[in-house]
């Protein structure tokens, strides 16, 4: 299975580039999967659901399935979040995994930057960031990074393709 990251300061577009290239890479038979990293609590359940009532109850994890789907909730209880490789191991394999996120863990990333938010570049201090797609010239590129047009999906589909071998 190959991960790719696409990382990049809050406001910078990650979703919106992944939500345009999981179709883009499914259309070309690509069968992917994808981690996202959120900085905030989160519930994907909902009070009154028997599911999230087990969890408040005190149970680790609540399974819930059905015809269409099936989710695992599985509550820390004060354990350490679990590092991007312990995810990665849960995962089904399949031919690409995208992990939105994960800024400065060490796996190969496309960083999404746009100066206009006003952050430093990523690519500065994480060797990891082989690529940055942005929607301005960047002059201080590092040499390991090429440029790419974040407003171009096919320039960026096929430098993912390309980078993780599965064009």
């Amino acid at each position: 299975m190959k991960v790719f990251g696409l990382a990049g300061w809050s406001g910078s577009g990650k979703t919106t580039l992944v939500k345009q290239l999981i179709p883009a890479l499914t259309a070309k038979g690509i069968k992917l999967s994808t981690i996202k990293h959120a900085h905030h609590n989160f519930d994907i359940d909902t009070p009154g659901k028997d599911s999230y009532e087990h969890r408040h109850a005190g149970a680790t994890e609540v399974m819930v399935a059905s015809g269409s789907r099936w989710a695992l909730l599985h509550e820390l209880r004060k354990e350490a979040e679990p590092t991007l490789n312990e995810l990665i191991a849960k995962m089904t394999p399949v031919d690409l995994l995208l992990v939105e996120g994960f800024k400065f863990d060490p796996i190969d990333k496309l960083e999404i930057h746009r100066p206009s938010i006003g952050k430093e570049l990523l690519a500065l201090q994480d060797n990891h960031v082989v690529a940055v797609a942005s929607d301005e010239h960047i002059p201080n590129l590092p040499d390991h990074c090429k440029l790419l047009d974040l407003n171009n999906l096919e320039e960026v589909l096929d430098f993912i393709l390309d980078h993780t071998g599965l064009a």
